[in-house]
């Protein structure tokens, strides 16, 4: 079971949407927050978006768009080709844990199953992380679960 424990965040990375998200599900409150075109993108091509949408809850450990700015040059222009969606499919469900996960939840070491199937790991010396990940944006909280804002775009393990 998942340990709770408290996580010293400033108020100032707390949210970096708007606090009307709860009202929105977690596409729509992604959507809106502005700094998620990308991902927006790319769950439209991968055909997630209605899956995101529906009754959850979800956590979404949501990359921004500098996020997959910094990914190697025509990276993203590639994993949004047709022929390529089960790829891209499998790194957007790798970033979605089934349930609700505060960061209030997370703990020291913690590993969590992702929708895509593999795990990711949650460390918090020096502030929370998820595979290395930085989280800058806790506790976003949509009608459908929640979002986590993160650094960088996490990557499943291959095989």
């Amino acid at each position: 079971m998942i340990r709770r424990t408290f996580l010293a965040l400033t108020a100032a990375t707390a949210f970096a949407m708007p606090a009307f998200a709860q009202d929105k599900d977690i596409v729509d409150t992604a959507v809106a927050a502005g700094s998620f075109n990308t991902l927006a993108a790319a769950l439209t091509a991968a055909g997630l978006v209605e899956t995101l949408k529906g009754e959850g809850p979800f956590t979404v450990f949501a990359p921004t768009d500098a996020a997959f700015a910094a990914l190697p040059a025509g990276t993203v222009e590639d994993l949004l080709k047709p022929e390529n969606k089960d790829k891209l499919t499998a790194i957007l469900t790798y970033h979605v844990v089934p349930g609700k996960v505060m960061s209030t939840d997370l703990t020291e070491g913690m590993t969590a199953a992702t929708v895509q199937g593999a795990n990711v790991t949650i460390t918090l010396d020096g502030g929370p992380k998820v595979n290395g990940a930085v989280i800058s944006g806790p506790d976003v909280a949509a009608s459908n679960g929640v979002i986590h804002v993160i650094d960088s775009v996490i990557l499943p393990p291959e095989g």
